[in-house]
């Protein structure tokens, strides 16, 4: 009888490659065995971290396909919900990138409930917040339906609900996506306008210029004015006019010509009332033409935009959009272009703290943490939100969050077995993850935190392990090995499970009330583990 114990049914220690005897769990990607979130926490991983890129396991159009049936199965089970979670997470600027989210929103804009369809056209201003989110919208929107009354009447409102300066401003800076164009929008929408400054805008989208626009001399309508302006902008013969255009009527980069984008001073033009979103995407252009060097003005005020936490609230600008600029702004060229530039240190200090002022103010526990980074094959796999990071080197960014805001902690990497590693708050973002990059691969074994803690009788209060759940190398399972580390160490620690990808498996029980499984890069995720960790959740 103590073979069959040993072989078939043993609850506290059993392979990972093997289902714990009488737990939920199901096989991972890996052939391993975790627990499978619920829809709902897989609508909130999708939202935030997207499929593009894929994983080591599963192919991008896998992984959308996994997604998206998760999203259909909520809007069957709660549309109005379902809207409800798109909105908080876009409307907050909680993901990386919005498509998700209005890939999601179109999903149910074009449902079997009538309810759900007018709660998802409702919610469009809120998701689809600027020109090219409608854009995204309409095209991914198509795909699943057609021009029925309430999708024209839901775009046509897009357009009529927009203030007339703010919509002129959209109609020059976006003004086609996704083969589909501004002008083509309205056609099909045929809104009724609002007032005479939204009939010329539409006017001027759909016939182009006019009388007005073209005159020598703007109109007196501040909305008007822009599109004149940029219709000036088309024809100008030199750099100071288009100078005096951007200073006079504060028109987009998008608005200028290409021939005049290399010179410095329609960039030092361009600076001065620069949303902050794009100036950190042009931060290399500003560099390469020398706009931002040492000592230079423009550089002190990219600096302090940079670090002005309420400005990076305000403009919604994510803690992936800042790391993303921060590795490629400092490696002084592009992933897909044979632009260089030399990289200012200065505002590469700046692009490292605006990383950390992005997540907003985290309340410290004072509890003891082991932050554990999965550096796993998997891990090096795929993209996060699309951009130029890997799961793993986005995990590092991750905790250095913790560590930036706890006074106790210990970090390690782990693959099939474990490395400590010296991470202190004075290393620069782009240092720690050289140091996770250079770590050797192997299989995924997330027990070995738990196990080193007990090997070595570390006190630990809090495990956080930043993983893709996609375990399978250990003897033991993760869960079986804190619950061990609490029976031998007599502390009630807890497990966040800090989930880097956005499939379908946690390492996390998610019967025990100590395990808490969260996404990687939700703006809101270092909060809510702050919360956790103190009771409060």
């Amino acid at each position: 009888m103590g073979q069959y114990l040993k072989n078939a049914y043993n609850t506290k220690v059993t392979p990972q490659t093997a289902k714990i005897p009488g737990s939920t769990q199901v096989q991972n990607n890996a052939g391993g065995y975790a627990w499978a979130v619920d829809d709902w926490q897989r609508l909130k991983r999708f939202l935030i971290l997207g499929s593009e890129g894929g994983t080591y396991y599963a192919s991008e159009q896998k992984l959308t396909q996994e997604n998206t049936e998760a999203v259909a199965r909520c809007i069957t089970t709660n549309g109005a919900r379902t809207v409800k979670e798109i909105v908080a997470i876009s409307d907050a600027g909680r993901a990386p990138k919005n498509d998700p989210a209005l890939l999601a929103l179109a999903m149910c804009a074009s449902s079997v409930d009538q309810d759900t369809r007018m709660y998802a056209w409702n919610a469009l201003p809120k998701v689809a917040r600027i020109g090219t989110h409608l854009l995204h919208f309409v095209s991914y929107m198509e795909t699943m339906r057609g021009w029925g009354r309430m999708a024209k009447n839901g775009v046509g409102r897009w357009y009529n609900y927009m203030p007339a300066e703010k919509l002129a401003y959209q109609a020059i800076k976006y003004q086609s996506r996704d083969a589909w164009a501004q002008r083509d929008l309205l056609r099909l929408s045929h809104p009724k306008p609002i007032d005479t400054t939204h009939d010329a805008i539409y006017h001027w989208l759909v016939k182009g210029t006019d009388g007005q626009t073209l005159a020598s001399e703007p109109p007196t309508d501040k909305a008007l004015t822009l599109l004149w302006a940029f219709e000036q902008a088309k024809v100008a013969v030199d750099s100071k006019t288009i100078v005096k255009l951007i200073t006079d009527y504060n028109l987009p980069r998008e608005a200028i010509p290409t021939v005049w984008l290399k010179e410095k001073d329609v960039w030092a033009a361009l600076l001065v009332d620069m949303p902050l979103t794009a100036m950190i995407r042009n931060l290399a252009t500003m560099t390469r033409v020398e706009l931002l060097a040492p000592f230079a003005d423009a550089t002190s005020k990219v600096i302090a935009e940079l670090t002005n936490q309420d400005k990076l609230t305000k403009a919604r600008v994510h803690p992936v959009v800042l790391l993303n600029a921060l590795k490629t702004y400092q490696q002084g060229h592009g992933d897909k272009s044979s632009h260089t530039w030399a990289p200012v240190a200065q505002i590469v200090d700046a692009l490292d703290k605006a990383f950390y002022l992005s997540f907003g103010n985290i309340t410290p526990t004072n509890k003891r943490y082991m932050l554990a980074l999965d550096v796993s094959g998997s891990m090096g796999m795929g993209q996060i939100a699309g951009m130029s990071l890997n799961p793993r080197e986005a995990s590092a960014a991750m905790a250095m969050v913790t560590v930036y805001t706890e006074s106790q902690y210990m970090t390690v990497a782990f693959q099939n077995n474990l490395t400590p590693l010296t991470i202190t708050p004075r290393m620069r973002l782009d240092s720690i993850i050289n140091t996770i990059d250079n770590l050797p691969f192997g299989g995924t074994d997330c027990a070995q935190p738990m196990l080193y803690a007990l090997k070595n009788k570390l006190p630990i209060d809090v495990f956080c392990v930043y993983t893709d759940s996609e375990t399978w190398a250990g003897a033991i399972h993760p869960v079986q090995a804190l619950q061990e580390y609490r029976r031998k160490m007599g502390v009630d620690a807890k497990l966040v499970v800090v989930g880097m990808t956005s499939g379908g498996f946690s390492i996390a029980d998610p019967n025990d009330k100590g395990m808490l499984d969260v996404m990687g890069f939700d703006t809101a995720t270092p909060e809510m583990l702050s919360m956790f960790v103190r009771g409060e959740i």
